[in-house]
């Protein structure tokens, strides 16, 4: 048996992060066992933002070469969809190389243990037939995709499994109308695919106010998106290379391939938590401390219970959970952790939704600004979206939500404003670079206390 002061289990974001951590605390005294299966990594930089983000962005790249978005200029592109892929593939290994393999080298203090983890008791793991016993464990296992029970869904594409595909297809079907599903269903339509996406429920993304989904839905289907929203799945038909989607409405036929992009779940069903005293309920249940029903064993990632499954959220939780478990008393305001869907425009949201604030009955006041009235939109020609901004009864901002190119790269003034109260007084008087999409909502600060359609370009 092999003993350790600290044992983490998963070596994805949360995982690397709580073990960098807990080393950087301790002078690289503590002795860690840093246990995972798969590439390490995780989820993130092996077939989740990483290689997403890089066909995003390759994509409106071909996209704009094909089909210039200003008057008086034309182009043309080909593309070898095999060796695009492969540098796809190329891009991921060295960043996993840089980020992870090369960075745990650095610590001498960490043993690494490639096995699947099970509990045998409330301390003790077994890894490959070698039993590891530590003072304090972390689970950071993540999640997997979740694949739903349908007639005939046979050879199919998940989120990560489609970085194995060399061939573009002519029409694809996409099951799932969440982030993932919008984000590869955009990449492919820019890349001249054919693409339709079906999902039970009535609406997209979940966590969103109706406008701002709405306004996602009217760009998406401009770029040439096909939704079937509201539809049950009843079969698919696999027959002669093609597929067809049977639902009630009817039957979609002639699919090349399909994308099966309908969520994820917490992967811990292997753990055998219960040997260790772990309640479950859609995830590890942890407290405000990230602390387990064990008291020794804390949790972090998209493993325990909750909503958002982010890596920026997970590298937290795994760097809470470490100084938590070394005394502290560290807690997460889920209401000032961004998020954002990276098609084009992209959506960006931080704080309380107007559905959530109606929920509790808090008195609220709210500005959308259409991107009609920001020079920086207009000269880029992206007009269907908005940024909305939401304060409470004192002017303190309470929300920010934006449809928007490049709102990724701007979310961060939401969380600012939020996470030290301020209020649309102090976003106005905050001076903005012009022009930029970012004015777009110190603009709906402004609309706060005048009529935009009657203010000129850079006045407070």
């Amino acid at each position: 048996m092999s003993e350790y002061d600290l044992a983490i289990i998963g070596w994805g974001a949360a995982g690397f992060a709580a073990a960098i951590k807990a080393s950087e605390l301790t002078s690289n005294q503590m002795k860690i066992a840093l246990i995972g299966t798969g590439p390490i990594g995780g989820t993130c930089v092996n077939v989740g933002c990483v290689p997403s983000k890089f066909l995003i962005e390759a994509s409106k790249n071909y996209k704009e070469a094909t089909k210039p978005s200003y008057r008086g200029i034309t182009a043309n592109a080909n593309i070898n969809f095999s060796e695009f892929m492969e540098s796809l593939n190329d891009f991921v290994s060295t960043e996993r190389n840089t980020k992870y393999a090369d960075v745990i080298k650095n610590f001498e203090n960490i043993d690494m243990y490639e096995g699947m983890a099970k509990f045998i008791d409330n301390n003790t793991v077994a890894v490959n037939n070698k039993d590891i016993k530590a003072l304090n464990f972390i689970i950071s296992t993540g999640s997997r995709t979740l694949i739903p029970e349908i007639k005939g869904l046979t050879d199919y594409y998940t989120s990560d499994t489609i970085w194995n595909m060399r061939e573009l297809p002519g029409k694809i079907a996409v099951l799932g109308s969440g982030e993932v599903a919008l984000e590869l269903a955009y990449a492919f339509s820019n890349f001249g695919t054919e693409v339709h996406i079906f999902n039970r429920s009535n609406r997209i993304l979940k966590g969103f106010d109706e406008d701002i989904n709405n306004h996602l839905i009217n760009a998406l289907k401009t770029n040439g998106i096909i939704f079937h929203l509201g539809q049950n799945f009843q079969e698919i038909i696999n027959k002669n290379g093609k597929k067809s989607i049977v639902t009630e409405a009817g039957t979609f036929d002639n699919f090349d391939s399909l994308l099966v992009a309908t969520g994820r779940v917490p992967q811990i069903d292997k753990l055998n938590l219960k040997a260790a005293g772990i309640s479950t309920d859609n995830g590890i249940v942890v407290d405000d401390s990230l602390k387990t029903t064990n008291p020794i064993i804390y949790a972090a990632g998209d493993c325990i219970r909750q909503s958002l499954k982010l890596e920026t959220l997970a590298g937290k939780e795994g760097v809470i959970a470490v100084e938590n478990m070394l005394g502290g008393s560290r807690t997460i305001n889920m209401h000032e952790v961004p998020w954002v869907v990276f098609t084009e425009p992209n959506v960006a949201s931080v704080g309380y939704t107007e559905a959530e604030l109606k929920s509790k009955n808090i008195e609220y006041d709210v500005r959308t600004v259409e991107l009609k009235n920001v020079v920086k939109a207009n000269i880029l020609n992206s007009y269907d979206g908005i940024a909305k901004v939401i304060s409470g009864k004192d002017k303190k901002i309470l929300g920010v939500h934006v449809v928007a190119p490049m709102a990724a790269e701007f979310i961060i003034e939401g969380v600012y404003l939020i996470q030290n109260g301020l209020t649309y007084d102090n976003l106005i008087n905050a001076m903005h670079v012009f022009p930029t999409v970012a004015e777009s909502i110190k603009i709906g600060g402004q609309a706060f206390i005048r009529d935009i359609s009657k203010m000129s370009c850079c006045m407070d």
